[in-house]
């Protein structure tokens, strides 16, 4: 099927529209004439019958009769008439009457169409009355007339016929001239859409600088599609810039463990070694395999995340506390190494469903907890609180270690991004944890956020709908 442009399907639709107006126009015009010539041919025959009716004179005679008076009578040649009195008796036709027998005439009076001599005439019956020897006592004698009257009906329809072809003509003209001139004009009309066009079709991943024209920001019809096209593009830039950074630090991160394996494993063939050595050195080789296969897990997982089909409905709810009571129970030794207490406020277990899954909760809790815990100075507490906030429950994970420098708050969840520019793994991991809290929370409808304080330490937190309204939060503490 051929694709018609915007333009060409408003100019048919306008010219359709007028062509159905131009047509209703002259059947209107040809009802509206028809009428009103008709009325007028109407008026013009009732008044050439009474002028028929005036010419009966009485007779004269004996009988009280009444005649028609031809010298006083003058009507058209084509015009046809015939009179009768009361009594049945022919007083006077035309020349050109065929007689009641050639056609029927009317029983009622008024108007209606015959056709005569292979014409088509507007017949008016007409019964009038005539007072005959007024002068006697009593008024005289009342005599009843019946005139019939008809007259051709060509140049009435003549006339109906001119007028309507003149406003068929006129709608003729306007359609050639408002054509063209509709043309014009939604051209330039759309002229703001086919700039705007012009300029989205210029972007790409290489250059994405789009600056819509001013015709397209002002016109009321393309100023949400200028506006979404402008949000649309900038979170497509966004994306490919996150994208083409994580391609970056992936196989940057990559690429670092790769070569520490590689580098033990050429250390273990420059010269021949002992067991010990041999066992020492494929420990170390272990130890960075497994390092790479956590980063591995770790993008996958997060791949995961952000390119999951399942909506928030289709995920068995989670417990928040009671993850956050495992989470912690697995990470405590980890917390005593490190010299930190671990404090925990939250509601009874089964009361804070959650609409993320229980394993994407305990990643969540599991990640924010050692995060804080290796964040932490020796003897601090860290403390993570459970409570109720509207239609959510808030997890709040609060250190009290080094805090965050202001510059890289902002990047902290960034995947592969960390605030130690020598990138160092003095507190371990591969920039990838609040990444990963991150994809859960939004993915889970909910949202985190991180506030610090340089110096005194950082408070993360994130809110969560709950997975069904809960009759009550019990802030039952436990430690």
């Amino acid at each position: 099927m051929k694709r018609r442009s915007i333009a060409f399907r408003l100019i048919a639709a306008v010219l359709a529209v007028e062509f159905g107006s131009a047509v209703l126009v002259i059947l209107l015009s040809w009802g509206y004439e028809r009428h009103t010539h008709f009325r007028s041919f109407d008026v013009m025959l009732r008044g050439r019958a009474d002028s028929v009716l005036g010419a009966v004179q009485d007779a004269e005679d004996l009988g009280d009769n009444v005649m028609l008076d031809l010298a006083d009578l003058h009507v058209p040649g084509e015009d046809v008439y015939e009179v009768w009195d009361g009594r049945g008796r022919l007083l006077g036709r035309s020349n050109n009457w065929l007689g009641s027998a050639a056609f029927e005439l009317p029983a009622r009076n008024g108007f209606t169409f015959l056709k005569l001599h292979h014409r088509k005439y507007r017949l008016l019956r007409l019964q009038g009355s005539r007072i005959v020897d007024p002068g006697e006592p009593g008024g005289g004698h009342l005599r009843f007339v019946t005139i019939f009257y008809a007259a051709p009906t060509e140049p009435v329809w003549h006339a109906i016929y001119n007028a309507v072809g003149f406003y068929a003509a006129g709608s003729i003209v306007l359609l050639l001239v408002t054509g063209p001139l509709i043309a014009w004009l939604l051209h330039r009309g759309l002229l703001p859409l086919r700039q705007l066009a012009a300029l989205a079709g210029d972007v790409s991943a290489d250059s994405w600088q789009f600056s819509p024209p001013a015709s397209a920001r002002e016109t009321p019809e393309l100023a949400p599609l200028t506006q979404a096209l402008e949000n649309v593009l900038q979170r497509l830039e966004r994306s490919f810039l996150q994208q083409r950074a994580f391609v970056s630090d992936a196989a940057h991160e990559l690429k670092t463990a790769v070569a520490v394996v590689k580098s033990s494993l050429q250390l273990l063939e420059m010269k021949p070694r002992s067991v010990d050595e041999y066992q020492a050195g494929l420990e170390r080789c272990l130890l960075d395999c497994s390092r790479l296969e956590e980063i591995v897990g770790k993008m996958l997982a997060l791949a995961r995340l952000e390119n999951t089909s399942a909506t928030v409905g289709e995920r068995s709810p989670g417990d928040l506390a009671e993850c956050l009571r495992e989470a912690v129970d697995s990470l405590d030794t980890v917390a005593q190494l490190r010299g930190v207490r671990l404090a925990v406020t939250a509601p009874e277990s089964g009361s804070c469903p959650v609409t993320a899954g229980a394993e994407e909760c305990s990643t969540l809790i599991s990640n924010l907890l050692l995060n804080a815990i290796q964040h932490s100075q020796e003897g601090s507490t860290v403390e993570a609180r459970i409570g109720l906030a509207g239609p959510t429950l808030a997890l709040a994970i609060e250190d009290h270690g080094e805090g965050i420098d202001p510059a890289v708050l902002p990047h902290v969840f960034d995947r592969f991004y960390r605030g130690d520019p020598s990138r160092t793994r003095a507190t371990g991991g591969a920039g990838l944890g609040l990444a990963i809290c991150k994809a859960i929370a939004e993915r889970a409808g909910g949202s985190i956020s991180i506030v610090s304080r340089p110096g005194s330490g950082s408070t993360v937190t994130v809110l969560l709908p709950l997975a069904a309204t809960a009759e009550e939060i019990h802030a039952a503490p436990s430690a």
